[in-house]
């Protein structure tokens, strides 16, 4: 079992499909994952879970494994999923992922967005293009130019891991590219197109930050790396340039004009 450890997850699970199955019933979304890198010994560190639900969890893969072992499982009685421990992140990670909460309440409103919107009005065009705006400045140049240009240089960014994340980011900016051309030109169906792709792809991008990636890279930092992630973080911010309150403002009245 211990050389499947060290076996990257996808590849256990296309060879015994029964082990997605039981990673979900502990809450463990490999099998949708769409990155899919991680070694079995990783979603053990990634996922904390108490001692006890860790055992389980192994025994049971390793049964799913060795099905000719007959391997006595401690099977759990309940039904409910189990709910892993959530991870605690340092203080620079856990300013990524408060910044993805805004982003997140962004996404959220892009179906209504869409539904509403009339690019033949000035109000209408505000609304998208302060929205742009939001991406560009929050989403990209004071959040992802934090991950892009300091954290990930802490580690190797040629792992596949990153490449995606990199990828990820190089669509998001092309969506936004073709947004800004769809309002000059009132193009209503490219520019709902571009921002319901741009919504779907961030939704997931966040996911596999929050989930897989943000986990992991905390937990190999060194607590002078964290110390140092912090000061290069708050100094990034203030020469940057952007302020957040901005775009807090515009989502926060933009939330109540789609109550109403």
């Amino acid at each position: 079992m211990e050389a499947y450890k060290n076996t990257g997850i996808k590849d256990i699970i296309t060879e015994f499909p029964q082990v997605a199955n039981i990673l979900e019933e502990y809450g463990i979304g490999c099998g949708p994952c769409t990155v899919g890198i991680c070694l079995l010994k990783d979603i053990l560190d990634i996922h904390k879970m108490a001692p006890e639900k860790e055992q389980e969890l192994m025994s049971r893969i390793q049964a799913a494994i060795y099905p000719e072992r007959n391997i006595k499982t401690n099977h759990p009685v309940e039904t409910a999923q189990t709910v892993p421990t959530p991870h605690v992140f340092s203080p620079p990670m856990q300013l990524l992922v408060d910044e993805h909460v805004v982003i997140k309440r962004w996404l959220a409103l892009i179906p209504s967005v869409i539904e509403s919107i009339d690019l033949a009005t000035d109000e209408g065009v505000k609304i998208i293009v302060d929205g742009i705006d939001l991406i560009r400045s929050y989403a990209d140049r004071l959040h992802h130019a934090k991950e892009e240009d300091i954290l990930f240089t802490y580690f190797d960014d040629s792992e596949k891991i990153f490449q995606v994340i990199y990828e990820d980011h190089r669509i998001a900016r092309n969506h936004v590219k073709k947004m800004l051309a769809a309002v000059e030109t009132k193009d209503t169906a490219a520019l709902n197109q571009h921002l319901t792709d741009y919504g779907l792809l961030l939704a997931e991008h966040i996911k596999k930050e929050d989930e897989i990636l943000f986990p992991w890279l905390d937990k190999e930092l060194a607590e002078e790396q964290i110390v140092e992630l912090t000061q290069k973080f708050d100094k990034e911010d203030g020469e940057i340039g952007v302020e957040p309150q901005k775009y807090l403002s515009y989502l926060d009245n933009l939330e109540d004009q789609f109550k109403e």
